[in-house]
């Protein structure tokens, strides 16, 4: 990736949002900014090798891919709430761990990402590559593989 692309990309996202925050109120703009802060700086974002096998046990994993991909494969221990409906299930998340949320690419994780943040999350991360990019990565054993070598 080129050094500029996501910082121009975000500009650009921003731009053409800028229309409908002019017409937000201050605190729905402020979530907004915020949330951009929170990508830009990729704060937000773990890769498989930065998680230790023991670590999963202390986030709250969250896959947010649809149950019949959950069904046949998903990171042991995690709990499936469909994309769609994990803002109205937010409730039953927990404030006080880290969430740790995935879908197969990273697409949908990042608009439920963004949305628990918007609704006052500080503890959500997001699983960089999704469940794919895990998986290929070596999945609990991904941090121990890149130490190795």
């Amino acid at each position: 990736m080129r050094p500029f692309a996501r910082p121009l990309a975000t500009t650009l996202l921003t731009l053409a949002c800028l229309p409908a925050l002019a017409g937000m109120n201050k605190e729905t703009t402020e979530s907004v900014e915020s949330y951009f802060d929170f990508v830009d700086y990729n704060s937000g974002t773990l890769m498989a090798e930065q998680i230790p096998a023991e670590d999963y046990a202390r986030l709250y994993v969250l896959d947010v891919r649809d149950a019949g991909q959950y069904a046949r494969e998903h990171i042991p221990g995690a709990v499936n709430i469909e994309w769609r409906r994990v803002f109205t299930e937010r409730a039953k998340l927990p404030k006080d761990r880290t969430i740790l949320v995935y879908c197969n690419t990273g697409s949908f994780s990042g608009q439920v990402a963004m949305a628990l943040r918007m609704d006052g999350f500080e503890n959500v991360r997001l699983l960089h590559g999704g469940f794919g990019e895990w998986k290929l990565r070596g999945g609990l054993d991904a941090a121990r593989k890149a130490a190795a070598r």
